[in-house]
Parts: C-alpha cells; sequence; structure tokens
C-alpha cells in the first residue's frame, strides 16, 4: 500500500492507496484514448512542446509488482520553507 502523509501548521492527515487503485490507474493512464486527450490538451495550450508518451501496459505491469515487493521504501520526502511536509512511502 502506498501511503502519502502531509503536514501542514494546522491539518496533518495520511492517505493510504491501495495497490488495486494503482493498478486501475495505470489502465488508464495507458490507454489510448486518455493519451491523445492529454495530448489534445497540451497541444491546445500551446506554450510547450511536450508531448505525452504511450505507455504500455506490459511494462507497467513489472513496475507495479516490484513496488508491492519494496514496502517500507521512502519514494518521496520533502519540505518547503512555511513548514509543509510530504512524504511517500510504499
Amino acid at each position: 500500500m502506498l501511503k502519502v502523509k502531509v503536514k501542514t501548521k494546522d491539518i496533518r492527515f495520511s492517505i493510504p492507496v491501495p495497490y488495486a487503485v494503482l493498478r486501475l490507474g495505470s489502465l488508464i493512464i495507458t490507454s489510448k484514448r486518455i493519451t491523445s486527450l492529454l495530448n489534445k490538451a497540451i497541444e491546445k495550450d500551446g506554450s510547450t512542446k511536450f508531448i505525452f508518451p504511450q505507455i504500455e501496459r506490459k511494462d507497467m505491469k513489472p513496475l507495479l509488482q516490484e513496488l508491492s515487493k519494496h514496502s517500507g521504501v521512502t519514494l518521496v520526502e520533502t519540505k518547503l520553507k512555511d513548514g509543509t511536509e510530504v512524504e511517500v512511502k510504499l
């Protein structure tokens, strides 16, 4: 399970994200229709030359399997000048 912790001056909360939700998200991101919609939205803005790459579902599966094997690893840990802290752990 992916755990996202956010701490601010007033509020402190944690968001658990199950691997099933990550798999569902990866299915959505790898969809050709979603990729084309993202690229059209980027082209509509016109200020950037970025193109969202097409990601294959077969490439995402091993990545998600390896993430589930390495629980407890910190992926992101950051602290802003205003005291806000964000931490993402497996």
